[in-house]
Formats: C-alpha cells, sequence, structure tokens
C-alpha cells in the first residue's frame, strides 16, 4: 500500500533574501540541486505520491518538478494566505486518506528516521540543536511520545527540538485551535492536543539540515559531502 506526502512550500522565505528574491526558497540550490528535489529523493519508497502546498512563485515550483518527480506522482494545492501550518496543512486535506507524511520543504532529512517515523500510527521527528530555544523544544515522556511542545523558550528543558517533520492522520484536522496573536494557526498546537489523545511516538532524525538563511548552506553542503565520502569509500 503507497502512502501519500504533503510538503509544505508555499512561504516567501524572506530569511533567506537575497536567494529567494529571485526563487522560491524550495529551488535555493544546495551542491547544485535545489532543496526540494533532496526531501523528494529521500522519501521512504513507501511515499508514492506528493502533496505540494505552493504560493511564492509556484509557477517555477510546478516547472521544475511537474507532474512526476523521483518516480512520485505530484499534485499541487494553492496557499493564496499566509495562515500558518495548520491552514496550509489543511489545504491538503481533500488529497488525504488516512496516515501522511508532513515535512517543510526547506529542510534537508536523511531517510533513516523518516522511515522509522512511518513504522508507527502516529509520530514526530525531532533532532538535538546547539540553540534549542529558536525552536520548538520537545518534551518526551518516559514511554517514549510525545508530552509536549515549547515554543521558542528562554529556558529549553531539553535540546531536542520539532523538525517539524510528522506523520499524521486526519484525526488532526479534529482540534479547534486558538489563532496566534499575528492571526496565524499552528500545528503544532493541534499536534499536542491529539498527543493527548493517541500516542505520538518521537523519532531522532541524525540527519537535519534546516536551511533558514544564506549562510545556512555551506554548512549543510559540508556535512552532504562528508556523508557521500563516507558513503563512497
Amino acid at each position: 500500500m503507497g502512502m501519500k506526502a504533503v510538503i509544505l512550500a508555499a512561504g516567501e522565505g524572506k530569511r533567506m533574501q537575497p536567494l529567494t528574491l529571485t526563487r522560491p526558497k524550495p529551488l535555493v540550490e544546495v551542491l547544485g540541486k535545489p532543496i526540494l528535489a533532496h526531501i523528494l529523493e529521500a522519501l521512504p519508497k513507501e511515499i508514492d505520491e506528493v502533496v505540494l502546498v505552493v504560493g511564492y512563485k509556484r509557477e517555477m515550483i510546478e516547472g521544475y518538478f511537474r507532474e512526476k518527480y523521483a518516480g512520485r506522482k505530484l499534485s499541487y494545492v494553492v496557499q493564496e494566505r499566509v495562515e500558518g501550518t495548520l491552514k496550509a496543512l489543511s489545504l491538503a486535506r481533500p488529497h488525504l486518506s488516512g496516515r501522511f507524511l508532513l515535512m517543510n520543504a526547506d529542510d534537508i532529512h536523511g531517510t533513516e528516521a523518516l522511515e522509522e517515523a512511518l513504522r508507527y500510527p502516529l509520530s514526530l521527528i525531532v533532532a538535538p540543536h546547539k540553540e534549542p530555544k529558536l525552536f520548538g523544544v520537545v518534551k518526551v515522556g518516559e514511554d517514549g511520545n510525545l508530552e509536549e511542545i515549547i515554543e521558542k523558550p528562554e529556558v529549553p528543558p531539553t535540546n531536542l527540538v520539532s523538525t517539524g517533520a510528522m506523520v499524521l492522520d486526519e484525526r488532526i484536522f479534529g482540534y479547534d485551535v486558538s489563532a496566534s496573536p499575528s492571526g496565524e494557526y499552528y500545528l503544532p498546537d493541534a499536534l499536542q492536543e491529539l498527543a493527548k489523545d493517541a500516542p505520538v511516538a518521537v523519532v531522532v532524525q541524525d540527519l537535519w539540515l534546516p536551511l533558514g538563511r544564506p549562510e545556512d548552506i555551506a554548512p549543510a553542503e559540508e556535512r552532504l559531502r562528508n556523508i557521500e565520502g563516507k558513503g563512497a569509500s
């Protein structure tokens, strides 16, 4: 049985300027290849269809990847307004049934942790980070399941942060989440509610390369080169 992935690729990528003035962030290149190409190629083999939520300069993304890439069918839904990750995901809802993998289009992931995440009914992929307070910090219960996500805390209780990649099902759409002060609706709020009703396994990713700013690209390229070098030896 195949499974779908949803990739959120609509953002303007302001922190990645000036690179994103002429192209959408998912098409910014790392080692000569768009970030989104790295993501699509790393997906587990169970994923046979990908729904891309696009917005900013979407014609460039659709023109590059078209209807099929890396052996997977691609479809596109358009996000007209920025209203947060939960709203972005809800645009893909008509395409979804059962479980699906959700990812952001500006982080490169290793395949192994994605494969492990698919082994659980519901899961959240986390990674250790030296500056956890810049992210949503994850507290894990003794049972290995999600307990809490604390957004950008001054004093982080752990160094594990949410990568934004997770395995969900349609239950995620059943929670009424309050809008943030900026009027956006965020997925972690709904995920924490879901975690109270069903176990959300926490899976640690050993290859997570978040690409927020232009200066993040060179270290990411170096890490990927090292991995390729080890694989070739």
